[in-house]
């Protein structure tokens, strides 16, 4: 398992925790990233954000976001 701002361009991830306040996992829960949910890396920058896939929508996440956000290949 690792942050989700370690992951490359092009990965195929899914989301197995949600780290982070009540209000951050709510706020991300309402964008569609929930464990069990499949994302795709579209872009990652490195310090910037990332462009994410998840389900039908293209998101972008600063990296401080990302770093709550866990995934697993």
């Amino acid at each position: 398992m690792l942050p989700l701002s370690m992951a490359n361009a092009g990965e195929k991830l899914m989301v197995s925790r949600i780290g982070g306040s009540p209000e951050t996992k709510k706020h991300l829960e309402d964008l569609g990233l929930v464990p069990g949910t499949e994302v795709r890396v579209v872009s990652a920058p490195g310090n910037g954000n990332l462009i994410i896939k998840v389900k039908d929508s293209t998101l972008a996440v600063t990296s401080k976001m990302a770093e709550k956000i866990f995934v697993t290949l």
